[in-house]
C-alpha cells in the first residue's frame, strides 16, 4: 500500500468519529427535549387542574374571607384616671412609752388586740405615788384647820373694834394673817393636785383606738421616760387608713380640681388581685419635692375588713374627672400612623372600612376616640391580613357554626349487626358423615 492511501484512509476514520459523535449528540439532545416538553404539559396540567379547583371552591385568593375578632363601641361615661405606685399608711400611729421611772406592776392588753382610746394598757407600780398623796391631802387639812383658826381670830378682832376695845392695826394684822393662810391652802391644794397627777401615771392608757403591735415589757421590767428608748407598745390606727403616693409635677392641677370635685375617687389595688378598694382623695403637699420632681398625696379609704395594711403596696388610680357618653374601644384596636390614627370597622356589605379617629384619653386597656359612631363593629383581632374593603368572616360565626347544637344529627349509628356465616362445604359433609 502507498503512503498516500494510507493518508486517506486515516483521514477517513477521522471523518467518520466525528460523524457518530455528532450523531450521538444530537439524539441526546431530542431524547432532552421530549422530556423537557412531557413534563412542561404536566405541569400545565396541575396548574388548570389547581386553578378549576380554586373556583369551584369559591373564587380567587384575593376574594377568600378574612377570619377576624370584633368588638361593639362602646357609649358611656369614661372616668379619666392617673396611675402611681402607693404606700398604705395609717393616720394616726402612738408610740406608747412612761411618763416616771417605775416597774411594770401588770399588763392589761395582748399582742395585736384592738383597743378604744381610755382602755387601760399597763399599770406600774404606784406604792410611792399613793403615799405622796395621802401626805400632800394631809398637810392640806392641817392648812385649812389654821385658815379656820385665823378667820375666827379676825371676826372676834372685827367685834372688838366695834366695841372700842382694840386699835385697828389689831383688825388689819387678823385680816393679813388670814389672807396669808389661804394662800397657803390653795399651795396645799396645788400639792394635793401634783401627787394625783404623778399617781395617774401609774395608770397608762391607749390614747387613740387602734391595733397593738408588739408588746416589749413585762410585769416587772423597769421603764424610764426616754424618747429613744423602745417604747413599751405601738397602737396603730387601722379604720380609716390612708395610702400616700407620689404624682408628677405636671398632673398636679388636676388632683387639685379633683379635690374641688365630689364625684371624683381614687382606687387602690394590692398586688396579686389581693384586692380592690375605693377612697377619697384627702391631701396635697404644700411643695414640689425638687430632687424627684414629684408632690406626696394622700388619700383616705374604710378598712372594715382590714385588708390595707400599714407598709404595704398598692396600685393607685386617681380619676381626675369624667367624659360623658365617650365612645370606648380596645386600645389594642388602634392602628398608629405617621399622621393619623384609624381603626377597621365592618361596613353593612360586611367588608372591612378604615375609618380614621382622634384618640382623646387612654387608660389601661380602653380608649376613649371620635370618629366612629357607637355600636360600630371594631376589628379586633385580624387586622394585621385585612386591606380596605376584603371581605370579613367574623370568628364568632365561626364558633356558632360549629358548635355541637348546629351539628346535623346523624342519620345512623354504628351499631354491630348479627349476620349469618356461610360454612365450608366441607365441614357440612364432615357433620354428615358424623350423624
Amino acid at each position: 500500500m502507498s503512503e498516500s492511501t494510507l493518508m486517506r484512509s486515516v483521514q477517513d476514520n477521522k471523518k467518520m468519529k466525528k460523524m457518530k459523535t455528532l450523531l450521538a449528540v444530537v439524539a441526546v439532545a431530542a431524547v432532552g427535549g421530549g422530556a423537557y416538553a412531557l413534563l412542561h404539559k404536566a405541569d400545565t396540567a396541575k396548574l388548570e387542574v389547581s386553578s378549576g379547583a380554586l373556583k369551584t371552591a369559591g373564587g380567587s385568593p384575593q376574594n377568600k374571607p378574612v377570619t377576624v375578632a370584633t368588638v361593639l363601641a362602646q357609649k358611656r361615661d369614661y372616668a379619666v384616671k392617673l396611675a402611681a405606685n402607693g404606700i398604705v399608711t395609717a393616720l394616726n400611729t402612738v408610740e406608747i412609752r412612761p411618763q416616771v421611772t417605775s416597774t411594770i406592776a401588770k399588763v392589761h392588753v395582748r399582742e395585736g388586740q384592738f383597743v378604744r382610746a381610755g382602755e387601760l394598757l399597763f399599770s406600774l407600780d404606784n406604792r410611792a405615788d399613793e403615799v405622796s398623796l395621802v401626805k400632800a391631802q394631809a398637810q392640806l387639812e392641817k392648812e385649812l384647820a389654821t385658815l379656820a383658826d385665823n378667820q375666827r381670830q379676825l371676826g372676834r378682832s372685827k367685834e372688838l373694834f366695834e366695841k372700842k376695845f382694840v386699835a385697828q392695826s389689831a383688825v388689819d394684822s387678823a385680816q393679813t394673817l388670814v389672807q396669808a393662810q389661804q394662800a397657803v391652802v390653795a399651795g396645799a391644794r396645788s400639792a394635793v393636785a401634783a401627787a394625783r397627777v404623778s399617781l395617774s401615771y401609774s395608770r397608762i392608757v391607749a390614747p387613740a383606738s387602734g391595733r397593738t403591735g408588739i408588746i416589749s415589757v413585762y410585769p416587772g421590767s423597769l421603764v424610764q421616760p426616754s424618747a429613744t428608748a423602745t417604747p413599751m407598745v405601738t397602737i396603730t390606727q387601722m379604720d380609716p387608713i390612708s395610702i400616700t403616693f407620689p404624682l408628677p409635677q405636671r398632673n398636679l392641677p388636676d388632683a387639685l380640681e379633683s379635690m374641688k370635685r365630689k364625684d371624683s375617687f381614687v382606687i387602690a389595688r394590692l398586688p396579686d388581685n389581693a384586692g380592690q378598694f375605693k377612697g377619697k382623695l384627702h391631701f396635697i403637699d404644700n411643695a414640689v419635692d425638687a430632687a424627684s420632681g414629684t408632690v406626696k398625696m394622700k388619700a383616705v379609704f374604710d378598712n372594715r375588713e382590714m385588708k390595707l395594711w400599714p407598709g404595704a403596696y398598692a396600685n393607685i388610680e386617681l380619676s381626675v374627672q369624667t367624659i360623658k357618653d365617650a365612645v370606648v374601644v380596645p386600645q389594642d384596636a388602634i392602628i398608629i400612623g405617621a399622621r393619623a390614627n384609624s381603626v377597621y370597622v365592618v361596613d353593612a356589605e360586611g367588608k372591612a372600612a378604615m375609618r380614621q379617629v382622634t384618640l382623646l384619653h387612654s387608660f389601661g386597656a380602653d380608649a376613649v376616640v371620635s370618629g366612629i359612631d357607637a355600636g360600630a363593629k371594631v376589628i379586633l383581632e385580624g387586622k394585621q391580613n385585612l386591606r380596605p374593603g376584603a371581605l370579613i368572616k367574623e370568628r364568632n360565626e365561626d364558633a356558632k357554626a360549629e358548635s355541637p347544637a348546629n351539628k346535623p344529627a346523624n342519620a345512623s349509628t354504628n351499631t354491630p349487626t348479627n349476620t349469618p356465616t356461610n360454612k365450608p362445604a366441607g365441614s357440612a359433609a364432615a357433620a354428615a358423615s358424623a350423624s
